[in-house]
Parts: structure tokens; sequence; C-alpha cells
């Protein structure tokens, strides 16, 4: 069984996504997501939820460097810089606004962070996580630090994003 699969059948999980999903109708609202260490998996979970078309817009994995600067407008400024670079509140709060922009939805979160086993700079073990939320009732961003391999720190950033997709919905309402 896959790394996805494993996300997958958490049943936990996917009933905080079909919470999520559900309110995000009542609400009129839309998502998107912009990922980077996470690969793809918060978006797998919401669309793992029969019936989420209708409120997921899509999501960006921007993996790399030059996506998040040409998909997701995130700045040289920030992605240059070697105080700040891909795994910064600033790339997570860009990586968010480029997700509502690009996917033209109403709520995205975004995902960049260092997952393992390396990767590790200066003041950014592994476990390191910034998340971005982009809403019509402004922004935020969170740092979170996951212990454990890579698996455990993506499940953590994925389970943190959908509870922050949330909680961005339940402000807006």
């Amino acid at each position: 069984m896959g790394e996805r699969d494993l996300f997958l059948a958490d049943p936990a999980l996917l009933d905080e996504c079909a919470e999520l999903l559900d309110l995000a109708r009542e609400r009129g609202l839309s998502l998107g997501t912009a990922e980077s260490c996470t690969g793809g998996l918060v978006s797998a979970c919401l669309t793992a939820v029969p019936g989420s078309s209708d409120v997921v817009h899509g999501g960006v994995v921007s993996y790399a460097v030059a996506v998040k600067r040409a998909v997701l407008g995130v700045s040289g400024e920030v992605l240059d810089d070697p105080a700040l670079g891909a795994v910064s509140r600033e790339c997570a709060e860009q990586m968010a606004a480029g997700a509502r922009r690009v996917l033209g939805c109403d709520v995205a979160v975004s995902v960049t962070g260092i997952a393992g086993p390396g990767g590790a700079e200066p003041g950014k073990p592994v476990g390191t996580v910034w998340f971005g939320v982009s809403a019509p009732c402004g922004a935020s961003s969170r740092l979170e630090l996951f212990a454990g391999g890579r698996d455990e720190v993506r499940h953590a950033a994925v389970r943190t994003a959908i509870r922050l997709l949330r909680e961005a919905v339940m402000e807006k309402s």
C-alpha cells in the first residue's frame, strides 16, 4: 500500500474532509491548494470525498522553486533570499494567494516545508512546515515543527492544512 493509500485509508481524516466540504458548500465557498512537501496529498484527501468537485477547484503541486515562481507568483525577493527561501512565512503566504488567483477559488491553503529525511537547513530542521491561508477575509500563516520521519511529517502537515482550511471557512461565514 502506497503512502497516498495510507492517507486515504484514515477514516478520521476523510471525515474531517467531508465535514470541511459540507461547511464550504453550505457557505457557497470554493477551495484550492498549493502544495510543496505534501506533493498533492491535501488535494487527494479532499477529492477522495464523493461530490467534492462542486467545492474543490483544484491544486497546484509546486515542488520546484521554478513552479512556485512561474505558476503561483512567489516573488524572487522571497525565493532568492537565503534568510527566507521556499520554506518561509512569506513563501507560504504568497503560495496561498497565488493558488486563489490561478484556481479562482475563495479559500486556499498552502504547505511548504522540509519533510526529510534530508533537506534540513540552518534554523530549518526536518519537520519545519509553513502553512499559508488566503481568503477574502484576509491572509494568515502558521509554522509547525513536526516530529517523526517523512511519512509522519507529511501526514501531520495534511491534517493541519485541512484544519486551517476549516478555520478559514468558519471565519468567512
